[in-house]
């Protein structure tokens, strides 16, 4: 008969759980350094990619996940497409970088093909989107002033038109034209002279334009804001009264440009162009390159020394965005981006049928938003499980990038397991969107870039 300390520990050790003998998963080492030694400014998945190949990628453990958020609309052609690997192995034997004091075999070529692109005349090339915003709005100012204007002095001409609900990047300057008021408060004030128009609201568009106002900017689909395309007689207003008071209209297409809507540019639809368009996200294929575009009157108004950037335009990536741009013609994806986004859609409105939480089905192309009636991170993290990548952003709007390579079996399984992530999270208990907006405006609703 066992002592009665030992009868204690067989009775503890029948009654103790199941559970308490299963470990949790061993966090990667990688995700711990992550976690401990950078800056908190993601809500980032406990897991590591590791690789990609078309459009899929893989975790660390080999679990595959069909790729439809495309790096936040960067990786348009996938991952590992040969031909990029094929030039980036290539120019990184020749040269990473050179001084922009001196040319480079593929600046000139680049621009010569953003402008045939674009219809517009001139290119700078920078690091990213929001460094493309800061220089938009730096040419704006300068465009307003006259050789009357003291230098030292405000212009007459300084003041700056963005949107409601937009979104045009991180640093100070993008975030100042940003009307989200949470990327905004916390570091005001900010950059004086803006103001905020409704977006599609024409009247408020032309109660806010006078000749104070130097530029009106404008995303041609909003994307963080939730895949809302400005409307034609908004965007035809624009350019006439930006032409009346003899103001600059930009448009920012660093998300919706370069092909994501089927055209080269997303204000391609309209008959009427901007005056300077920026651009980013897929130009070099994941490598990090943004661009202004303009028009030759306003290049004109700059001069050496009065802008610049370091990284920007080297070698390596536009090399790499050089061959980004021909493989988009040469394989004709502007066409498949129709046809799939086409598929795409047709598919989406069929589940919005089955699913009374889906209010409506927006976006161009590739570029799709799903919003719900519920809060759509549940969503989200369902298709992780799932193996599906896609992010939702404003909150209730499930917004969808895949590559424009896309093809139409892989639509196909998308809307499959879609439909099983729409499906399985339904049945769990989510907040109502109209019932959270009764207390906070809907601008306090954006997912990060």
């Amino acid at each position: 008969m066992p002592t009665p300390s030992k009868a204690k520990t067989i009775v503890r050790t029948a009654h103790k759980p199941k559970s308490a003998h299963t470990r949790a998963p061993k966090l990667d080492a990688r995700v711990g350094a992550a976690d401990k030694f950078l800056l908190p400014t993601y809500k980032r998945s406990p897991f590591v990619l590791t690789h990609g190949r078309g459009c899929y990628v893989y975790d660390a453990t080999g679990k595959k996940y069909l790729d439809f958020l495309g790096g936040i609309a960067v990786n348009a052609l996938g991952h590992a497409h040969p031909r990029i690997v094929k030039v980036i192995r290539r120019e990184a034997a020749r040269a990473i970088h050179f001084s922009n004091l001196y040319h480079n075999a593929f600046q000139g070529p680049l621009a010569l093909k953003l402008s045939r692109w674009s219809g517009l005349d001139r290119v700078f090339f920078s690091n990213s989107g929001s460094e493309a915003v800061e220089g938009a709005l730096k040419l704006a100012r300068l465009y307003g002033r006259t050789p009357a204007d003291f230098p030292s002095s405000a212009a007459p001409k300084h003041r700056i038109l963005a949107m409601d609900n937009s979104f045009h990047g991180r640093t100070f300057g993008a975030v100042s034209v940003t009307s989200t008021e949470k990327y905004r408060l916390p570091f005001a004030p900010l950059l004086p002279g803006v103001d905020f128009v409704r977006f599609n609201d024409v009247a408020d568009l032309e109660s806010k334009f006078d000749n104070t106002v130097c530029a009106v900017l404008l995303e041609p689909i909003q994307g963080e804001g939730g895949i809302h395309p400005v409307s034609e007689a908004f965007w035809n207003r624009a350019r006439e009264l930006a032409t009346q008071h003899d103001s600059l209209l930009i448009a920012d297409e660093i998300q919706c440009g370069l092909g994501r809507t089927g055209r080269y540019f997303g204000y391609q639809k309209f008959t009427a162009k901007p005056d300077i368009v920026v651009i980013a996200k897929p130009l070099a294929a994941g490598l990090p390159l943004g661009a202004i575009l303009a028009s030759s009157f306003v290049a004109e108004r700059i001069a050496p020394g009065l802008h610049g950037s370091t990284f920007g335009g080297g070698p390596l990536v536009c090399a790499t965005a050089l061959e980004f741009l021909n493989i988009v013609e040469d394989s004709k994806l502007l066409e498949n981006v129709r046809l799939r986004g086409a598929e795409l859609r047709e598919g989406l409105v069929l589940l919005a049928k089955k699913f009374d939480f889906i209010r409506e089905i927006r976006g161009e192309g590739l570029m799709m938003g799903v919003e719900l009636s519920v809060e759509g991170a549940p969503f989200v993290a369902e298709a992780l499980r799932q193996g599906l990548l896609i992010n939702c952003t404003h909150d209730f709007t499930l917004r969808l990038l895949p590559p424009f390579v896309v093809t139409r079996a892989q639509v196909r399984e998308f809307l499959k397991r879609f439909e099983m992530v729409l499906a399985s999270t339904s049945k769990a208990e989510s907040s109502p969107a109209a019932k959270k907006s009764e207390h906070a405006p809907r601008l306090a609703h954006s997912a990060a870039r």
